[in-house]
């Protein structure tokens, strides 16, 4: 019996030319997916309630082609919704939020930069800057010897807060942003890399679009009707009873014919079943205490990555609470906006919820997602919830909020203590140690997944598991499978 395994996490199969098509979804072999939560879907958490539709985990995605296949084969691509593309993206600088530059023709007005510091940055991306040091660079260290300090200080260091919940001083540039850091490495410089991987791209042969997929116009995010959670409850609609909810994985062995013995406590009790291939999509730190057994190479490794905490946290004001100043044709539009760590504030960012996605707040009201925390301030953990809404209030009131509005409306404050892999200096190192002990010990079939492997996006996980889908299993069979998350 072929089987792929996914421990952890809801999968979607997606095949040309295999047997078993369910719905648009074709199933190969046994396709078995296990969450150790009470519902599909990890960290994705959408909750609705008194008119209200917000996220608690991943908030958006990008629209890539393997998301869309993904959204398309599932079912949801009439409950797909996108952001308008043209809608701003601000960043706070001295006091003022600041919009960030969509387009190339955008880049001589913005203020957000000083004219010095776009003469430096175009400069550096020609290649008139200091040369590669010849070890790895952190995110800040390339930014600032490519592109100059206002970029870094900017745009780059309030992206990584935003979006890691990083330290740019630590995060690797190779791990964390390895396209930019590649156009470096072919190209001579970034421009250079650019214009050679246009190149590159114009002289393949790129195989057919997909025709069933949407065509998103622009730089933007989606989401669906009833948010994120749509996407693994359609999935797991359609794999029907191989999903199995409260099952959580405890042990893990490898039996003399090759396959692999997984072990789970369930609601009927232990439960124990064999499996040819198995992808782990688990947190790193869970992974490493279910390897232990089999690699304390692989589990050492494992145990190195760093997660910080974050706070998202879920607020509401009326209309009339929006400084005009931050008003567009009487309206709060955008995507939301950045706070650079010099700032004065506390909080990462601000995504305007109810103007990113129709149906998000009642009328006259605007849903506001902050995130507070990450690497540079783990406190929060030490923080009651109660002050952790006040910290973003008062940061609101600095910036868009008027300062004598009404308190905010609370509707959810999730901390997740382990939030966000944290693609620090070594991590490529780290993770191919981790795969070298699997190796080392015989784990052929047995692959590492999830967002510490493939980036902390929601659509960079599902393209990783994409590309884990292809792996070889079992004698040069291919299994035609793909983990959610």
């Amino acid at each position: 019996m072929r089987t792929y395994h996914l421990a952890n996490g809801p999968l979607n199969c997606e095949s040309k030319g295999c047997e078993n098509g369910v719905g648009g979804v074709v199933f190969v072999g046994l396709a078995v997916g296990e969450e150790a939560k009470a519902r599909v879907g990890g960290n994705i958490t959408t909750v609705e309630r008194d008119g209200y539709l917000w996220e608690e985990g991943p908030n958006s995605f990008q629209p890539s082609d393997p998301l869309l296949t993904m959204v398309v084969d599932s079912g949801l691509k009439d409950d797909l919704v996108l952001g308008d593309p043209d809608a701003p993206r601000f960043v706070l600088w001295k006091g003022k939020l600041r919009p960030v530059p969509a387009k190339p023709n955008d880049l001589p007005f913005f203020d957000l930069m000083s004219l010095g510091g776009k003469i430096r940055a175009g400069f550096g991306a020609l290649g008139i800057r200091p040369p590669p040091p010849g070890r790895e660079e952190s995110v800040e260290e390339f930014v600032r010897r490519n592109l100059g300090d206002e970029v870094f200080e900017r745009l780059i260091e309030p992206f990584c807060s935003g979006v890691y919940a990083g330290d740019p001083s630590k995060l690797s540039m190779k791990a964390a942003f390895g396209k930019v850091w590649k156009l470096e490495q072919n190209g001579g410089s970034i421009i250079g890399g650019t214009f050679k991987a246009f190149q590159e791209r114009n002289k393949a042969t790129k195989p057919p679009r997909d025709p069933r997929l949407p065509k998103p116009k622009g730089q933007t995010v989606g989401s669906f009707r009833k948010g994120l959670a749509m996407l693994p409850n359609a999935i797991s609609t359609c794999l029907g009873n191989k999903v199995k909810l409260s099952w959580k994985l405890s042990n893990i062995s490898k039996v003399d014919d090759g396959s692999y013995s997984l072990t789970y406590e369930t609601p009927e009790g232990l439960v124990s079943i064999l499996s040819r291939s198995v992808i782990m999509t688990v947190p790193s730190y869970v992974a490493s205490t279910l390897l232990r057994p089999i690699s304390v190479k692989a589990a050492d490794a494992l145990s190195k990555f760093y997660y910080p905490p974050v706070a998202s946290v879920t607020i509401s004001y009326p209309k009339g609470a929006i400084r005009k100043e931050c008003l567009i044709g009487g309206e709060l539009k955008g995507f939301g906006q950045l706070h650079p760590r010099s700032q004065g504030v506390t909080t990462l960012g601000t995504i305007y919820s109810s103007s990113l996605f129709p149906n998000r707040a009642p009328d006259g009201r605007v849903l506001l997602l902050n995130y507070i925390g990450g690497a540079t301030n783990t406190e929060i953990l030490s923080k009651t919830e109660s002050e952790l809404v006040e910290v973003v209030d008062r940061d609101l009131r600095k910036i868009l909020i008027n300062t004598n509005a009404e308190d905010p409306m609370l509707l959810s404050v999730r901390v997740w203590p382990q939030a966000i892999p944290q693609f620090l200096i070594g991590h490529l190192d780290v993770l191919d140690a981790a795969k070298a002990g699997l190796r080392e010990a015989g784990m052929e079939g047995l692959f590492l997944g999830g967002n510490y492997v493939s980036g902390v996006a929601l659509g960079r996980c599902v393209e990783g598991a994409y590309e884990a889908a292809t792996e070889p299993l079992h004698k040069g069979w291919r299994c035609c499978c793909a983990a959610v998350i």
